[in-house]
């Protein structure tokens, strides 16, 4: 007996993979407005869809990126998983796979950047943007590009010929 072919998506549900390629592609431009480098790996077999080179000096830091996205509500809250595919389960991304997921809310075009190191105890990623209250597990790192940000590094030096008592008379 022949196998059931499976029925064609209702055409009111958006494709999920073209969804995330958009998200990719919103991801290229705000990652490019913030003057990154980025570089996408060859291919679907990486756990990770970027690299993100920050371009400090004298160092280089090379983030790997794995883009998420959600675009509905759900119990009161926009949610996606901090999971990939291994066979037929799921497996959780760790510092090992990626440094941070890009958490995309589509709707409301908000971004979370995520390290890996705080979805890994809880995979269930989900977002509160609409709430006032800033207690939300992940709400700290809305819009916080500034985590692929080189670390600023302050030089000083001491001027020998400066007074040591110096005064300003008035």
């Amino acid at each position: 007996m022949p196998k059931p072919r499976p029925h064609p998506e209702p055409p009111n549900r958006p494709n999920t993979k073209r969804t995330g390629e958009r998200s990719e592609a919103a991801f290229l431009y705000q990652a490019s407005q913030r003057h990154f480098a980025i570089s996408k790996p060859w291919g679907d077999s990486e756990r990770y869809d970027f690299i993100l080179d920050n371009r400090p000096q004298p160092k280089v830091h090379l983030f790997r990126i794995q883009i998420k996205c959600t675009d509905c509500l759900r119990a009161d809250a926009y949610e996606t998983r901090a999971t990939y595919s291994v066979g037929k389960g799921r497996a959780v991304y760790t510092k090992r796979d990626i440094d941070f997921i890009a958490a995309h809310v589509i709707e409301l075009n908000i971004w979370y950047i995520l390290p890996v190191e705080i979805c890994t105890p809880q995979p269930m990623l989900r977002f509160y943007p609409h709430r006032k209250a800033r207690q939300m597990r992940l709400e700290p790192y809305r819009e916080a590009w500034h985590l692929l940000d080189p670390p600023l590094t302050i030089h000083a030096c001491v001027d020998e010929d400066y007074p040591e008592n110096f005064s300003v008379s008035t």
